[in-house]
């Protein structure tokens, strides 16, 4: 049995062949690290990170590469942000959406004297922004919002947002780990301090990359939550200050930079808008095919404007693990069942504790695939 492959919000999977391509070609032909000689191999590595800088900022119209940043991934990002710009006495303002991802970092800083609130959303896990005002406080300092749920696939409106934080002076952090590589992302436009990505989801990279990427004044105020070698001023035994080595010590992920540069270049090539024309199309065959369906609930919007490739469903009649399980065993679909890190999302959505059977096709699902998964569905609700 040929298994169908929904699970992109987890992992983008398949990649696209460039990235095993070029991870190889580096395991193979160029083995050295960045900063560390000057010898053509290293050169070379030194070169292929800068495009990958270069084209990272071409892709979310940021203006500057040495301010992007290359992480371990999304959660490291998040974790730079929080734990190097939040001090005792600080407030934080959350949506009621956000992922482990952010609201973890953010228990363990309540215990050392940070607080946050967290701006309500409604039952398809949208937020108004006007419900921000009445949360500011005089010691607000930061604003970090999920981009897109990846619960419910609902996209907030963080061109609104960024007008109410640039209004009251407050630092604004999109949480991308949703829309990169499938939403249009404008650092410039929405007034970003911070935008955190992870390369493994829509960029379709390999795990164990990401980036951050800063606003210049927010960088000055940035603390390093790692330091170490960088290979640049080794003469100092103190952090460099310019970047982005301030943020980079250790040695890079190059086989990671190589396959998530690959596949960067791909999706600018390819072209933003085309990805997100078909997986718009693929999210509303399918939701369209289980409308209406009897002993399922659609979790999140109930149509596909305004949101991502991510769709949960609450089977009624049976457990949404045995449900997740038939799919696989019965029909080779391969689903993210579960809570999903994000239990005040499924609060929110009103799916706690029972989570939801999340469906979340890919640039590379097939029209096929869609049709099968939506025939499994109907078989195992028995609609």
């Amino acid at each position: 049995m040929e298994a169908i492959y929904l699970d992109n919000a987890a992992t983008s999977f398949p990649k696209p062949p460039e990235v095993a391509k070029a991870m190889y070609r580096y395991m193979t032909e160029v083995g050295a690290s960045i900063n560390r000689g000057v010898y053509a191999s290293s050169q070379e590595a030194g070169l292929v990170t800068l495009t990958l800088r270069e084209q990272l900022c071409q892709l979310f119209h940021h203006d500057e590469p040495t301010r992007c940043i290359l992480t371990p991934g999304n959660t490291v990002g998040l974790n730079m942000v929080l734990r190097g710009w939040l001090h005792p006495g600080d407030h934080c303002l959350v949506s009621a959406m956000e992922h482990n991802a952010v609201m973890r970092p953010l228990h363990d800083l309540a215990e050392e004297g940070v607080c946050f609130d967290r701006i309500p959303c409604d039952g398809e896990g949208r937020m108004d922004p006007v419900d921000i005002l009445p949360l500011i406080r005089p010691n607000t300092r930061l604003l970090v919002l999920s981009h897109a749920s990846n619960v419910g696939g609902a996209v907030q409106d963080a061109e609104a947002v960024g007008r109410i934080c640039r209004e009251h002076g407050i630092p604004f952090v999109l949480d991308a780990a949703q829309t990169a590589g499938h939403w249009p992302i404008d650092f410039v436009g929405l007034g970003l301090s911070a935008l955190s990505v992870p390369g493994h989801k829509g960029l379709m990279g390999p795990s164990g990359i990401g980036a951050l990427l800063l606003a210049e004044e927010f960088a000055r105020g940035l603390k390093p939550l790692i330091t170490g070698g960088t290979g640049s001023r080794s003469d100092l035994e103190v952090q460099p200050e310019y970047l982005p080595d301030r943020f980079e010590s250790g040695t890079h992920n190059l086989p990671g930079i190589f396959g998530l540069q690959a596949a960067v270049e791909m999706i600018l090539e390819t072209g933003l808008d085309a990805i997100r024309r078909w997986e718009t199309a693929l999210t509303g065959m399918f939701l369209d095919g289980i409308k209406g369906l009897p002993g399922v609930r659609v979790v999140g919007p109930a149509d596909r404007k305004d949101r991502v490739a991510v769709v949960s469903l609450d089977f009624l009649r049976m457990d949404n693990a045995e449900a997740a399980s038939r799919l696989e065993q019965e029909y080779g679909i391969l689903t993210r069942c579960g809570l999903h890190c994000a239990p005040t999302a499924h609060r929110t959505l009103g799916t706690f504790p029972q989570g939801t059977v999340r469906f979340s096709p890919g640039f590379y699902t097939t029209a096929d695939e869609i049709s099968r998964a939506v025939r499994a569905v109907k078989e195992i609700a028995g609609g």
